[in-house]
């Protein structure tokens, strides 16, 4: 069973929360044209910042549905449930009090979250990389599941997506989004056709005027194709997908990235200040660059992708008619 928010959207697409990128003015943007708009609640440096983005999401999305008569996408927050987080509670009784209507989890299925979303009527996504996590989730009562395959920005995985879906799909019946180079309209079309409920999008939206990425983060991405993405788990101990000139512009040679043993960036308070702080100077990009030339704003991106969505879905349509 899909989740019903997704019949009222422009397009069946999640910009998905990017690290150090996703603020208020990208989520707002996103929704108010039609697309569910995330960000990380660690994009904040403390709870009290968290809590006051989440107001200034609700009240513009509110002031947007009064003067319009249009009824905005949900929103969503990012939730990292996992040891090296101390605010993990703390931002969860924030989405509580305001009844986020999305919470995206990562590195952790928690059955008390999932239940506790869903006491005031929230759903629970959750990211996954490969069939064990999926199942995990599953049996901890997400909503949905994120397939996060090869090829995606940030955290990826290694499985292709069509691989991917089939084996969740076989023991999941409920929201399934797929994620791993999806650029464009056609990418939208084309995640719909193996299967999936929902595209979800991050390194396209890195290059909206709304991210906050640096300039040079969204030069470098036009600049990029797929051979210019490294995977590894230098950066944070974790494997994921990377800018080579980003790596390069560090001093982190090819024989350092091929380590698995995370690189020292000197001590730092706690974990989410250190991922910070490497994040901040090495970018994460994924395979989709490829298709990327320019850089925007969110309602023009997603005006072309509801273009490209569109024809995608005709053409296929003219192939359906030569079968029938």
């Amino acid at each position: 069973m899909k989740a019903s928010f997704i019949d009222e959207l422009s397009l069946p697409a999640i910009a998905a929360p990017l690290f150090l990128i996703s603020g208020p003015k990208l989520v707002i943007e996103c929704c108010k044209n039609g697309i569910v708009g995330t960000f990380p609640a660690l994009n904040q440096r403390d709870t009290a910042g968290f809590e006051a983005w989440v107001i200034e999401i609700k009240e513009a999305l509110a002031e947007f549905e009064a003067e319009t008569g249009k009824k905005a996408a949900p929103f969503g927050v990012n939730l990292i449930v996992h040891g090296t987080n101390p605010r993990v509670q703390a931002d969860l009784e924030i989405c509580i009090k305001h009844k986020v209507p999305l919470i995206i989890t990562s590195l952790g299925a928690v059955p008390q979250l999932v239940e506790a979303v869903h006491s005031y009527g929230g759903l629970v996504f959750h990211d996954v990389i490969k069939k064990r996590h999926a199942e995990k989730a599953a049996e901890a009562g997400v909503d949905g599941l994120i397939l996060v395959a090869a090829g995606a920005g940030g955290h990826a995985g290694l499985t292709n997506p069509m691989s991917l879906i089939t084996e969740v799909k076989a023991f999941f019946d409920k929201t399934i989004l797929l994620s791993g180079c999806i650029s464009t309209g056609n990418d939208i079309a084309s995640a719909l056709q193996m299967g999936a409920d929902l595209a979800y999008m991050g390194t396209r939206f890195i290059n909206v005027d709304e991210s906050l990425a640096d300039e040079e983060y969204k030069q470098m991405i036009i600049d990029s194709n797929a051979s210019d993405i490294v995977y590894t788990a230098a950066v944070s101990g974790v494997n994921a997908n990377f800018l080579r000139p980003s790596l390069e512009s560090m001093g982190i040679t090819e024989d350092m990235w091929a380590q698995t043993k995370k690189i020292d960036f000197g001590e730092e308070l706690d974990a989410a200040k250190a991922e910070a702080k490497a994040w901040k100077t090495i970018w994460s990009a994924g395979q989709g660059v490829t298709s990327i030339d320019d850089s925007v704003s969110t309602t023009t991106l997603i005006d072309r992708l509801k273009e490209q969505f569109v024809t995608a879905l005709q053409r296929q349509q003219e192939v359906l008619k030569k079968y029938l």
